[in-house]
Order: structure tokens, then C-alpha cells, then sequence
């Protein structure tokens, strides 16, 4: 029934400027869709994930609700340190879940929290 999942909505102040940040760290191109009303929808796609951005709104999706996503990475350590040079700050860990094993968190400059799982 379930085959993976497929698309990670970010609910943002600036959803363009969050999907340009990601698609430069991802090295990603950054789509874009402008409503009849202005409001602005933006995505980045990577490894057959979209990874999407919606205007905020705190009526029905309010901050501090969203799940926090977890990237697959080769390495913690490594990509951890590149977002913080990149404009993220540190949120949590590393820690050790398993052997050979870790995850960390960082947030992202548009208040989205990251998570990291891998070697």
C-alpha cells in the first residue's frame, strides 16, 4: 500500500527563499508556483523526494507541529558540518542510536528543523 514517501511539506514565512537556500545546499533546482492570490509554492526534488514549501499559516498548521524529517546521509559529521557553515545552527546531538549509527539536528536559517541519520 505504502511505497515511500514522496513529497515533505515545509511550512515557511518566505517559501521561495527556503526552497532557494535547500536547492543551493542541495544542488538542486528550485521550482516554483505563483497562485492567483500571490501566494508562493516552491519545491526541490532529490533522490525521488520532494521536499516542498508553503506559505505559513498558523490557523491550520501551526509552528512546532510539523514533523521533523531525517535525512539519509553517508555521514553525520560531514554534512552536519556543512549546513552549519552553510547558515544552519546546531538543534541536537550527535548521538548514537544504534552501532554505526547516529543522528543529529540542526535548523535551518528559516526556523525548519533538520534531521541527519546515518554513519
Amino acid at each position: 500500500m505504502f511505497a515511500g514517501v514522496r513529497t515533505v511539506m515545509v511550512f515557511a514565512e518566505d517559501p521561495e527563499a527556503s526552497a532557494r537556500w535547500w536547492g543551493e545546499v542541495l544542488d538542486a533546482p528550485v521550482k516554483l508556483d505563483i497562485a492567483d492570490s500571490g501566494a508562493v509554492y516552491a519545491w526541490v526534488e532529490v533522490a525521488g523526494v520532494e521536499l516542498g514549501f508553503h506559505p505559513a499559516d498558523d490557523e491550520r498548521n501551526p509552528r512546532g507541529g510539523s514533523p521533523v524529517v531525517y535525512w539519509q546521509v553517508t555521514d553525520v559529521g560531514e554534512t552536519r558540518a556543512r549546513l552549519l557553515e552553510a547558515g544552519c545552527t546546531h538543534h541536537r546531538g550527535p548521538l548514537v542510536v544504534e552501532p554505526g549509527r547516529r543522528i543529529a539536528q540542526v535548523v535551518d536559517p528559516f526556523g525548519t528543523v533538520v534531521g541527519l541519520d546515518g554513519a
